[in-house]
């Protein structure tokens, strides 16, 4: 047993050796900037989860003038007057767009928990248990569904606390601190955004909330993240006490929906136990005359997720209304044609095909697809002065498609059961890891269509470059020997057919 662990564990480091650098999480270099625009009228756009913006009730601010009020800029003051080297950090650290440094806090953790649990002593798995999240294995296993599924939550409560902060601030139309006294120096660029409540205050708790439920043994870093997220919202002269109290009470309220959606959404059943995959096995053999064999040694009894298909979507009803259509058949042509193209990457392998491979591996250790793209957004949120609300729209946007997409393509995967390359052709070598569950359709490629998809809605002038990128992350699962070219083109098109659903609630909620 011995030798087998210090397979895995070789096998382990290498994969971590060659994960390229796209795929470790990294903190994005900006500086605050002013806002192309302040949304005024964001308190009307719809939420996604609470039934308007002011589902949540928070009780009017202390006018400026007030004693309560003067007391509270006395205490910034007091404060900004013995602020420290580390406290300076922390406000240049966060910024004013702090939807980037949540998504990044996000990030970080999938990729830590992108590890795949290895066997027993006696060849069986243990699966990651929420219930005893200190393992072994640790909990989560944050895989690429389970990564696509942790940031949708994130950014639709931030997005939804936002809206719901942005219709408070401009209805009691409360200056910032700076605003309000001239001897206070804002660290940031000016906005003539009103301050009650704390925008800032939102995420840090909304996403704290959020994020600590889906990694739990990462309650503590979280918790010290917010704390100076919210010392630092005090620190910059953006904010007073009362701000950052009213924001905290929207994210809070916010938090409970969402994380109730979650925790009733069907997630916690998507790892089927073994009876329930084997029929779900033998029921596509019955119908198309081919199954999926996992050939990992020693063998999984279940492949990655079975039921996450069944996993409740964000803008589709029903799941089957976008079940791409059936892959061709062993026997078939297609099928043979697509043997031979694959057999002639391998044989022919070059450095530019290699390098798009590795680029687009996103395996254990990253930050999986999903989080490959939620980078991309992070820079062109950047490049585009979004303000934090904007931000948290486009995020929200992009991972509701991303998971529709991968709960629609893990349908399609365990409905057809398709054998993988390695399976079917004799001899046959990749250069890639194989992944534990079928082939048919490329989980990368419908995660990047329906990530660009909603990206060229959102940023048009970058449409063409994104839905490129898209394309040649679909491709290099078949360079590198995973994928059939049909999973690859196929899957696109069921990730762009997706994300329409999506794209289409965006347009609905008066934004644009």
């Amino acid at each position: 047993m011995k030798t087998k662990y210090i397979i895995f564990g070789a096998i382990m480091v290498l994969i971590l050796a060659n994960s390229c650098e796209k795929d470790i999480p990294r903190y994005t270099e900006f500086k605050s900037y002013a806002y192309a625009n302040n949304d005024e009228s964001g308190g009307n756009w719809v939420p996604v989860l609470l039934d308007g913006a002011t589902a949540v009730d928070i009780a009017p601010p202390e006018t400026t003038t007030s004693t309560a009020y003067l007391t509270e800029i006395a205490d910034i003051k007091s404060k900004m007057d013995n602020i420290n080297d580390n406290q300076r950090k922390s406000i240049e650290y966060w910024t004013n767009n702090a939807v980037v440094r949540w998504n990044e806090i996000a990030l970080e953790l999938i990729a830590k928990y992108n590890l795949i649990p290895g066997p027993n002593d006696d060849d069986t798995y243990t699966l990651p248990n929420p219930n005893t999240p200190d393992g072994p294995p640790g909990f989560p296993f944050s895989h690429p569904p389970y990564a696509s599924r942790a940031l949708a939550y994130l950014s639709v409560a931030q997005f939804d606390g936002l809206i719901s902060a942005w219709h408070y601030k401009y209805q009691y139309n409360r200056p910032a601190p700076y605003q309000n006294d001239a001897s206070i120096s804002y660290a940031y660029e000016p906005n003539d955004i009103p301050s009650y409540p704390s925008d800032g205050a939102v995420l840090a708790r909304v996403s704290k909330n959020i994020l600590s439920t889906m990694f739990p043994l990462e309650v503590a870093y979280l918790e010290r993240m917010e704390k100076e997220h919210l010392e630092s919202l005090l620190l910059s002269g953006g904010n007073v006490q009362s701000d950052i109290d009213a924001g905290v009470f929207i994210a809070n309220s916010v938090s409970e929906i969402a994380l109730e959606r979650a925790a009733n959404d069907g997630m916690k059943n998507a790892q089927a136990p073994k009876a329930v995959s084997d029929s779900i096995k033998a029921a596509a053999f019955e119908r198309f005359g081919w199954q999926w064999e996992n050939l990992e040694l020693p063998v999984r009894p279940v492949g990655l997720t079975p039921l996450f298909g069944k996993v409740k979507m964000w803008s589709i009803d029903d799941v089957e209304s976008v079940r791409p259509i059936p892959p061709p058949s062993l026997d078939s042509q297609e099928y043979r044609d697509d043997v031979e193209i694959l057999k002639n990457y391998a044989d022919n392998m070059t450095e530019e095909r290699r390098a798009i491979a590795n680029f687009w591996q996103d395996g254990l250790g990253t930050y999986t697809p999903p989080g490959h793209w939620n980078r991309f957004a992070n820079e062109f949120i950047v490049e585009s002065k979004m303000n934090p609300l904007r931000s948290a729209r486009t995020m929200a946007y992009m991972n509701m498609a991303i998971m529709d997409a991968g709960i629609s393509c893990w349908d399609a995967k365990y409905y057809y059961h398709y054998p993988r390359p390695i399976q079917t052709i004799p001899g046959f070598r990749t250069i890639a890891g194989t992944p534990n569950f079928p082939s048919y359709t490329s989980g990368h490629s419908v995660f990047s269509a329906a990530a660009s998809e909603v990206l060229a809605y959102i940023f048009p002038e970058k449409a063409q470059i994104v839905r490129a990128w898209a394309e040649e992350a679909a491709i290099s699962r078949v360079y590198g020997g995973i994928h059939w070219t049909f999973d690859a083109t196929v899957g696109t098109d069921q990730g762009r057919n997706v994300a329409q659903f999506t794209i289409d609630v965006a347009k609905l909620d008066g934004a644009d």
